[in-house]
C-alpha cells in the first residue's frame, strides 16, 4: 500500500513527527496556560501572546485532546494533570441556567460581554467525557450526561434562540442545525465509550436521523445547515446553504458508528455520502476544499479554505482505507494530504506550524493570531492510531 508516495510506516513516521516533535511543543510551552488552566489560543506565529482572553470552546475541547493523547498514544502524567487544571478552571465558571458556560473570559476567568451559545457547553461536556474515561472518574460522566441532555432540552425548546452565521437577514426561530446534531452525536458517541446507555443510544440515533432524513436534500443529494424546528425545510436562501465543511466532519462520526455498531447499511450509506460530499467540495482548478457552499443552485462558494475541513476529509478517507482498503479513497488522499503539506505548513518556521486557512490559493493567510487546539491534534492522532492499525494488521 502507497499513501501520497508514503509506505504506511514512512507515512506514520511523518505524522508522528509533526505531533510530537512540532505540534504539542508549540501548544505545552506556548499556548497552554501554567498560570490558571486553559488556553491561550490567540497567539502569534512568533509566539507572542496577543490578547490572554480564553474561550470555552477551546479549552472544553482542549481538556478532550490532552485526555486522547494520554489515552492512546502517550501516557504523560502532565497531559493529565494539564487537562485536570482546566476542568477545574471551567467548572469554577459555571452558570446556574442556559447556556451553563459563558462565551469566553479573560486569563482569570471572569466572563467577557459576549452572547454565550449552546456549543461551549457541549465542549466543556466533551472534556468532560475524556476525562471520564482517562480517570475512570463516573462523576465527570454523569456531570457530562447532564449537560448534554440539558442542552437538547434547551434545544428542543420552541422558544431557543441560535442566529445562523450565514448572513442572509432571514432568522429561524428555534432552529435545527446541523452542527448542532454533529456535536451531540459525537459527545454521545465517546459517552458510550465509558458504559452503555439508553439514553445515549436514542441521541444517537436521533442525530443520525435528524441528518440523514432531513437535512439530506434528495434533489442535489448533499446536507443543508439549517432546517425550521419542526425539521422542515426553510425558505431561500438556506435551503440551498450546505456547510460542507460541517457535512464531511458529521459524516465520518456517523460512519464511525456504523463501524462500531457493526451496521453494513448504515455504514455503505454514509460513506457514499461522504465521497460524495468530498467530490463536490473539491476545487478542481486550485485543488483543496471549499467549506461553504453558499447557493447550491447558483453554484455560489466562499472561496476561502481553511485547514479543518481538510483535515476532517484526512480522517474519513483513512477510515475508508483502513476498514475497506477503499481504492477511492487512498486516490483521493494521495492527492490531498500533498497538497494540505505543501499549503498549510509554514515550512521556514522552526515548528513548521500549520495555519489556519486563507483565500482561494492559499496566498494570504487569515486567523494568523488562532492556535488550532482540536481539529488539528484530533487528526494527526486518529490517523496515527489507524496507520499503527493498518501496519499491524499487515504484519500478521
Amino acid at each position: 500500500m502507497q499513501l501520497a508516495d508514503y509506505s504506511p510506516e514512512s507515512l506514520l513516521e511523518c505524522y508522528k513527527k509533526d505531533l510530537f516533535e512540532y505540534y504539542l511543543p508549540w501548544l505545552d510551552n506556548r499556548v497552554y496556560d501554567d498560570k490558571f488552566g486553559g488556553f491561550l489560543c490567540h497567539i502569534d506565529r512568533n509566539g507572542q501572546t496577543v490578547t490572554t482572553h480564553k474561550r470555552t470552546w477551546y479549552d472544553g475541547r482542549g481538556v478532550w485532546v490532552y485526555t486522547y493523547l494520554y489515552r492512546h498514544l502517550d501516557p504523560n502524567p502532565l497531559y493529565l494533570e494539564r487537562a485536570q487544571r482546566t476542568i477545574d478552571f471551567l467548572l469554577s465558571m459555571q452558570m446556574a441556567d442556559y447556556p451553563y458556560w459563558p462565551w469566553g473570559y479573560n486569563r482569570e476567568g471572569i466572563p467577557l460581554e459576549q452572547e454565550a451559545d449552546i456549543y461551549g457547553s457541549l465542549f466543556v461536556a466533551e472534556g468532560l467525557s475524556g476525562m471520564a474515561l482517562a480517570t475512570d472518574r463516573a462523576d465527570y460522566w454523569n456531570k457530562a450526561l447532564n449537560i448534554l441532555v440539558g442542552c437538547l432540552t434547551q434545544y428542543d425548546d420552541p422558544a431557543y434562540q441560535y442566529v445562523p452565521h450565514f448572513n442572509t437577514g432571514q432568522k429561524l426561530k428555534a432552529p435545527r442545525v446541523l452542527g448542532h446534531w454533529m456535536v451531540m452525536l459525537n459527545l454521545a458517541s465517546h459517552l458510550l465509550e465509558y458504559k452503555h446507555h439508553d439514553v445515549l443510544v436514542t441521541i444517537v440515533d436521533r442525530c443520525i436521523d435528524a441528518l440523514l432524513h432531513h437535512h439530506l436534500q434528495s434533489d442535489f443529494n448533499l446536507m443543508i445547515e439549517y432546517l425550521h424546528h419542526d425539521l422542515s425545510k426553510p425558505n431561500s436562501p438556506l435551503d440551498q446553504f450546505a456547510y460542507l465543511g460541517h457535512g464531511i466532519e458529521v459524516l465520518w462520526m456517523i460512519m464511525d458508528v456504523a463501524w462500531k455498531t457493526n451496521n453494513p447499511e448504515l455504514w455503505n450509506q454514509s460513506t457514499n455520502l461522504f465521497k460524495r460530499h468530498v467530490e463536490a467540495a473539491w476545487d478542481p482548478v486550485y485543488g483543496g476544499f471549499f467549506h461553504e457552499l453558499t447557493h447550491v443552485e447558483n453554484h455560489q462558494w466562499l472561496l476561502d479554505k481553511v485547514l479543518w475541513a481538510q483535515e476532517e476529509v484526512l480522517v474519513g478517507l483513512m477510515m475508508l482505507i483502513e476498514k475497506d482498503k477503499d481504492l477511492w479513497a487512498m486516490q483521493w488522499f494521495s492527492k490531498v494530504y500533498p497538497y494540505v503539506r505543501e499549503k498549510f505548513i509554514l515550512h521556514d518556521h522552526p515548528h513548521k506550524l500549520w495555519i489556519n486557512g486563507g483565500d482561494r490559493k492559499l496566498d494570504n493567510h487569515h486567523q494568523v493570531d488562532r492556535f488550532e487546539n482540536y481539529h488539528h491534534p484530533r487528526h494527526l492522532i486518529k490517523n496515527i492510531l489507524a496507520l499503527q492499525r493498518i501496519i499491524r494488521s499487515s504484519s500478521r
